[in-house]
This record gives structure tokens, C-alpha cells and sequence, in this order.
């Protein structure tokens, strides 16, 4: 018998289950509520559809993210605050990889199923910027996102394919797209135009 308590944390496991073993795009809720041993009615309650079950998965992972912060992290530079707390990310959804793999491959091939996924990403990216004490407010929060997302994506696609537990490929890909981005920031910087006298 699952605790109350525990019953998203147990849908949401239950749903990782299945989309590694069967895939996701045919998998249904009431497949989920079966595995999961619970009525679908008591699942619908607290996740109405696949994509909510994936918007709890996505704020689980961006939780255990920021729950593991380092309160000294804020005195080092943004590329390698930014490279930590994606390295974090990444480490958080280690036990899930086959499952993400499934759903990112299903995904794909149905649009409002990846229109989803980019606004979910888009949140959790702006989550993981505020946590590395970067601002995502205004067109420089909106271009950072942006940017971050990219980085996240091609990270993703080296992460998928690497077997090695020490991850060298991921983290050299990171530190460069990174690198790139950060190089881009700088010049944007210093190309800022001074502020008019009034």
C-alpha cells in the first residue's frame, strides 16, 4: 500500500517505468493507473494527463536541482555556476535516461506533445538561472533562457548517447557550448551602448 503522501512521487515513477519498457506515445493514463496498482480516478485527481505527469516529473527534478545548492557557488563565475547546476541536473535524472530517451523520441514526432515540452523546458531553464543567481526578467532574461535551452538540448543529445558512468563527452560538450555562450554574453556587453545624458 502506497502512502498519500507518496502517491505522485509512485505515479510519476510507475509512468518512467512504462515509457522505458513500452515507449510513450501509446502508453495511456489508465495504463499508468494500472501499473501503479491505484484507481484513475485517484490518479486524473493529481496528474489529468501524461504532460501533467511530465510537468510534476520536470518540477521533482528542478527541486532536487536547487535543494542541493551550494550556499558559496554565488562568488564563482556564471559559466561555471551554470556548468554545476547543469551537471547537478543531469546527475538528478540519471535513473530515469531510458525512459527520457523514449519520451524524447516520441515526442518528436507529435507537435503539441513538443510544444509542451518547450514551454516546460523553457520554466525549468529560467529555474535553473535564478538558482545560479542570474536574472531572467526582462529581453536579457528572455535571451538567456534561450540560450540556456540551446545548451541544455545539445547537452541532452551527447548525455543520451554516453555510456561512461564518468560522463568526459557531456561535460566537455557543456563547458563548450558553454564557453561560446559565455564569449557571446561578453561581447553583447561590451557592445552595450552608453546610456544617454539627460
Amino acid at each position: 500500500m502506497v502512502k498519500k503522501s507518496d502517491v505522485p512521487q509512485h505515479i510519476i515513477d510507475t509512468a518512467m517505468t512504462l515509457a522505458r519498457e513500452r515507449g510513450w506515445r501509446d502508453m495511456s493514463l489508465a495504463d499508468v493507473a494500472d501499473a501503479a496498482k491505484l484507481p484513475l480516478s485517484q490518479v486524473h485527481a493529481i496528474y489529468p494527463s501524461k504532460q501533467a505527469i511530465l510537468r510534476g516529473f520536470t518540477r521533482m527534478i528542478d527541486a532536487r536541482v536547487i535543494a542541493d545548492e551550494d550556499a558559496d557557488a554565488g562568488a564563482e563565475p556564471a559559466k561555471d555556476r551554470l556548468f554545476d547546476i547543469l551537471m547537478r541536473r543531469l546527475d538528478a535524472l540519471t535513473p530515469y535516461k531510458e525512459a527520457l530517451a523514449a519520451i524524447a523520441h516520441d515526442q518528436g514526432r507529435d507537435p503539441f506533445a513538443a510544444a509542451c515540452g518547450a514551454g516546460r523546458l523553457a520554466c525549468s531553464m529560467a529555474t535553473m538561472l535564478e538558482a545560479a543567481r542570474l536574472s531572467t526578467s526582462g529581453l536579457r532574461g528572455v535571451i538567456r533562457v534561450k540560450a540556456l535551452t540551446g545548451v541544455y538540448l545539445a547537452t541532452l543529445r551527447v548525455w543520451f548517447r554516453e555510456d561512461a558512468p564518468d560522463l568526459p563527452k557531456t561535460m566537455a560538450s557543456l563547458d563548450r557550448y558553454l564557453t561560446r555562450i559565455d564569449g557571446c554574453a561578453r561581447r553583447f556587453e561590451r557592445k552595450r551602448p552608453e546610456p544617454a545624458a539627460v
